[in-house]
């Protein structure tokens, strides 16, 4: 199966502690990917 086709059955199934299982994961990878950038890409960088 195509991953449309496994995201729309995740999605309509309903598992609402799935949903709220993703939703913290993806929170907290996006405050490590913006710390990461922040602290260690950015001043090699120079900007």
């Amino acid at each position: 199966m195509s991953f449309l086709n496994e995201f729309k059955k995740f999605a309509f199934r309903g598992n609402l502690v799935d949903m709220a299982i993703g939703f913290t994961v993806g929170a907290a990878f996006t405050t490590v990917a913006k710390s990461v950038v922040n602290d260690l890409v950015m001043p090699v960088v120079g900007l």
